[in-house]
């Protein structure tokens, strides 16, 4: 085997792997709901945040106006830094523009100058800050408590951390949980491969749905009817190489026969007896090669081509051209057309099952009969064809056997192959419709009906 080619049953290259797929698929969506799951904590915490430093200013706020010093009192208030995040806080009170009092961390300029009362993020010494302004007391006395906004971001971190940190954790575990689910979860898929690949090729039996998942159901019911398709088509080919080998053999050996008889034959007129019945072989075994290949080709092509066919003009042309056989025969070929019939089906498989049932006529019938091909509709809309001669018919027995391949009623004195009425009865099958035999009404011989 070359360098280039693939072992049965391997992987094709650059096939995507089912495993891998719905792993990476899976674990994206986890992936993208831990980042929204992210995003939205982000922000509720900075808002659970916010509220909560914007309360603490409040109520440094409140009591800074509780503690509004007199007139001429120390502006400033030496208060110890307790934490790392009161360096970064400021409180300020005011009284008519003058600074009255203030936070060793605060400046001597207003944190926000000339605005309303509420919570404001200004800019102080080129950094942000949050700065809640509210009214004093007594008039003109304004209170100023403002926080860097750094500080607070660090805050959040901190909080935020506390919450990442697990999530981050976690994902790995869960990235780990999808990759054991789904391979559980293809254990059946890789069980009916093991199945498959251990199985023989002649083995066309159905596989078991017994335990599979509701997904894989279609897949396998599916794979079933392919064996059962297959199995028929095996069939008809065992069946259609033991029919060749079994009908062949005989005409093989009559040409045989009656060619040795030429080579012996000194009398020119019996060696040209000999080759006459030879090619009278020949003609026999060459029939019987396209009938066994017409019914392989129907056997293996269970659908034909659909157009619109014109039975009455078709079975014109068939008669048309049958005519000088039944000439020959002092034989009288009619078509009674009584009603218009157009069918959905493949033209050239309508002509040979239309020819097969006049030219079974016309051989079996026997010389100067009559035959006719007639066409009605019934008041429920089906349709009716029927070729029918009065020759002497087929006794019961022999009808019931009709369909049987390679059956020829007992004292046929006619050629064929025995295929003629099996191969109309597959293209009738073909297109819907129903073909059966009976004993002629109007003519007392054999009739040939076909329904639809």
């Amino acid at each position: 085997m070359s360098s280039g080619a693939m072992a049965p049953g391997a992987p094709a290259r650059g096939a995507a792997s089912l495993h891998r797929r719905l792993t990476l698929l899976l674990l994206g969506m986890l992936a993208a709901v831990w980042a929204c799951t992210a995003v939205v904590s982000w922000f509720d915490a900075r808002h659970e945040v916010e509220e909560i430093l914007d309360s603490h200013l409040a109520q440094a706020a409140a009591l800074l106006v509780a503690r509004t010093p007199p007139d001429g009192a120390d502006t400033r208030i030496d208060t110890p830094v307790l934490h790392r995040y009161a360096a970064k806080t400021a409180l300020q009170v005011w009284r008519d523009g003058a600074l009255v009092l203030r936070s060793a961390t605060a400046p001597v300029e207003p944190l926000a100058p000339g605005a309303a009362a509420g919570f404001h993020t200004v800019r102080v010494d080129g950094a942000a800050w949050r700065v809640l302004v509210a009214p004093g007391h007594a008039p003109g006395v304004r209170v100023q408590a403002g926080q860097a906004v750094a500080a607070r971001d660090d805050v959040l971190w901190a909080v935020f951390r506390s919450t990442l940190w697990p999530m981050l954790l976690a994902l790995p575990l869960l990235g780990l949980g999808v990759w054991w689910a789904v391979q559980r979860g293809l254990r059946p898929l890789h069980a009916l491969e093991r199945t498959l690949r251990a199985r023989q090729p002649g083995a066309l039996e159905h596989v078991p749905t017994a335990g599979l998942p509701r997904e894989m159901l279609p897949v396998v019911q599916a794979l079933n009817l392919l064996f059962a398709r297959i199995e028929v088509l095996l069939g008809n080919e065992r069946r259609f190489t033991a029919d060749a080998a079994h009908e062949l053999r005989t005409p093989i050996a009559a040409i045989r026969a009656h060619a040795e008889v030429a080579l012996r034959e000194a009398d020119p007129g019996q060696r040209q007896h000999a080759l006459q019945r030879t090619l009278q072989g020949c003609d026999r075994a060459t029939h019987l090669v396209a009938q066994l290949l017409m019914l392989s080709r129907l056997e293996a092509r269970p659908r034909a081509a659909r157009c619109a066919v014109d039975l009455p003009a078709l079975a014109r042309q068939v008669l048309a051209e049958l005519a000088p056989a039944a000439l020959a025969q002092g034989q009288t070929l009619a078509l009674i057309a009584a009603a218009p019939w157009e069918i959905e089906g493949d033209e050239a498989l309508l002509e040979v099952l239309l020819r097969n049932l006049v030219d079974n006529a016309l051989r079996h019938s026997g010389r100067g009969t009559r035959i006719t091909v007639s066409m009605h509709a019934g008041p429920d809309g089906t349709h009716r064809l029927q070729v029918e001669d009065s020759g002497p018919g087929m006794a019961a027995p022999a009808l019931e056997r009709l369909g049987e391949r390679f059956f020829r009623p007992a004292g046929s004195q006619a050629g064929g192959s025995g295929l003629g009425w099996s191969i109309a009865e597959r293209i009738a099958a073909v297109h819907g419709l129903r073909l059966t035999a009976q004993r002629s009404r109007a003519l007392g011989g054999f009739a040939a009906v076909l329904w639809g």
